[in-house]
């Protein structure tokens, strides 16, 4: 299925998905019986892309560091990488803060409140920096490899790669052969990609018979507020690329927008992964940077998860009046940053790293049941935002080494 009409069907089952969830909401009372069997070919297509994930990234990463070849080449571009998005995320975690305590959606909050004993069902995240930096390092390849766990593959992806770049030689064929297995994933990408357009009527129409367009309502303050604060950290974004590629970065945003709108749809920044490498191939990034930035932002850059997680915890806090001066909100901002690293992919991972920062805070953990309802809807907007942070962030980068063509290829 071409790019241009994988597109246009993802949108139109998307309004398909919505009319179809009204009318189940609306007439047959949810519908929990097609609830629970359409979220299947939902959760088929997460699943398939979930197998893609772990393979492309240890090849695709491991294959663009051997090639980088030179270390000094390998550090200058990490640290180059690593800036921006420790920038990129000061800026959203920021921009929440202040969009928060200037809106104080929580203040004025029309719900009954849960018990500030109750338990939101969620297991909560040691925020603790040795237990952080002992997981980076996995016990097994294989093991990571089984358990999708993207940090884990990346660090030993780095130290293979950089094994290869010093023996060029050597591993000549080795980085050929693993080269062709990131060309096969990415193959089979395009044959996983054709059944985007069915998963996301799916989830679109479950979502909507589970919970009504009146959701929209009950907490359309919030639900307003924070799209409003995704909207301009879009426009910074856009504004910071920019500066990098200037009148291309229309380009890009319309290169990208199947995934953009394939992340937002399925509220899943990594369905999109595989198909976001080509199109920033395409647009004229260097296939070497896309193998090394990209599969890092994904554990280190999700920018619209951080602003979720700012809007999230001060709501809470607001909803049970609770005063935060603004240095205890900024150590809030700082540990959400800690501990939020490779989140990507993980069911309401948010959620599990937000309940820990709760604790800490003396936040009551059952505010979250208050977000529960309306999370679904929140990570569509979160999982696109993500999706354009790290497309931004590998052009500036490309740009960056003078390795991003003035022109797109194909």
């Amino acid at each position: 299925m071409k790019s241009k009409g994988l597109t246009q069907f993802i949108f139109i089952a998307m309004i398909l998905g919505i009319v179809v969830g009204y009318v189940l909401n609306a007439q047959f009372n949810g519908a929990p019986a097609y609830q629970d069997n359409i979220t299947l070919i939902s959760s088929l297509f997460l699943r398939l892309i979930k197998m893609i994930i772990a393979p492309l990234v240890a090849s695709t990463l491991i294959v663009g560091i051997a090639k980088l070849g030179d270390m000094k080449v390998v550090g200058r571009i990490g640290l180059k990488t690593m800036a921006w998005f420790l920038f990129a995320t000061i800026i959203s975690l920021s921009l929440g803060m202040i969009l928060v305590n200037f809106f104080k959606p929580g203040a004025g909050l029309n719900l009954p409140l849960p018990d500030k004993d109750t338990v939101a069902g969620l297991a909560k995240t040691k925020i603790n920096p040795k237990d952080f930096l002992t997981h980076l390092v996995p016990d097994s390849f294989f093991m990571a490899m089984s358990g999708n766990e993207i940090l884990q593959i990346i660090v030993f992806s780095i130290f293979f790669g950089m094994a290869c770049a010093s023996l060029p030689e050597q591993t000549h064929g080795l980085v050929n052969a693993i080269e062709s297995i990131s060309k096969v994933m990415l193959k089979i990408t395009g044959y996983v990609m054709n059944m985007a357009p069915f998963a996301v009527f799916a989830a679109i129409s479950a979502i909507i018979a589970k919970s009504g367009l009146g959701v929209l309502v009950t907490y359309g303050k919030l639900i307003g507020e924070f799209y409003l604060g995704l909207f301009l950290l879009w426009i910074i974004l856009y504004l910071l690329g920019s500066l990098w590629v200037g009148k291309r970065m229309k380009d890009l945003v319309l290169g990208i927008k199947e995934s953009i709108l394939l992340a937002f749809s399925t509220a899943s920044s990594e369905s999109a992964f595989p198909q976001l490498m080509q199109q920033l191939e395409k647009f004229g990034c260097q296939k070497r940077i896309v193998s090394f930035t990209l599969p890092l932002g994904y554990s280190f850059n999700l920018d619209g998860s951080m602003m979720y997680m700012t809007f999230a915890s001060l709501f809470i806090a607001q909803a049970y009046h609770i005063e935060m001066p603004i240095y205890e909100q900024i150590s809030l901002l700082l540990t959400l940053m800690v501990t939020s690293k490779g989140i990507a992919g993980v069911p309401r991972a948010s959620l599990v790293v937000i309940s820990g920062a709760l604790a800490q805070f003396h936040i009551p953990e059952a505010g979250l049941l208050l977000l529960m309802g309306i999370d679904q809807l929140l990570d569509m907007g979160r999982s696109a935002t993500n999706v354009i942070g790290n497309a931004v962030a590998t052009v500036a980068v490309s740009k960056w080494e003078n390795e991003l063509s003035e022109t797109n290829h194909g």
